[in-house]
């Protein structure tokens, strides 16, 4: 399966890469090796496969919920540059 340069050029753009044109003629390759792959895997037939949650057969030991880590007032911010009322003070992240 062949992957459009436009689209390969369109996905580094996306991902902040330059390539140069070998790279995008590699990565239009290589990315259609990867699909031709997957559709492959969906031939598999897996209708009599029950799903796979861990790959032991152990059983993960579950630890009790209980609360603890508690913080004194003012131990939390002690070492943030700057705080007001035990709150961390950050730049205002919107207009």
């Amino acid at each position: 399966m062949a992957i459009e340069i436009g689209t390969v050029r369109k996905l580094s753009n996306l991902a902040r890469l330059e390539l140069s044109e070998d790279q995008e003629l590699k990565m239009s390759k290589d990315l259609g090796d990867i699909l031709e792959w997957v559709e492959q895997l969906e031939e598999v037939d897996t209708e009599n496969v029950d799903a796979l949650g861990n790959v032991n057969e152990d059983e993960v030991p579950l630890r009790g919920d209980v609360a603890d880590n508690f913080f004194e007032n003012g131990e939390t911010t002690k070492n943030a540059p700057e705080s007001t009322d035990n709150y961390f003070v950050v730049p205002k992240v919107l207009s």
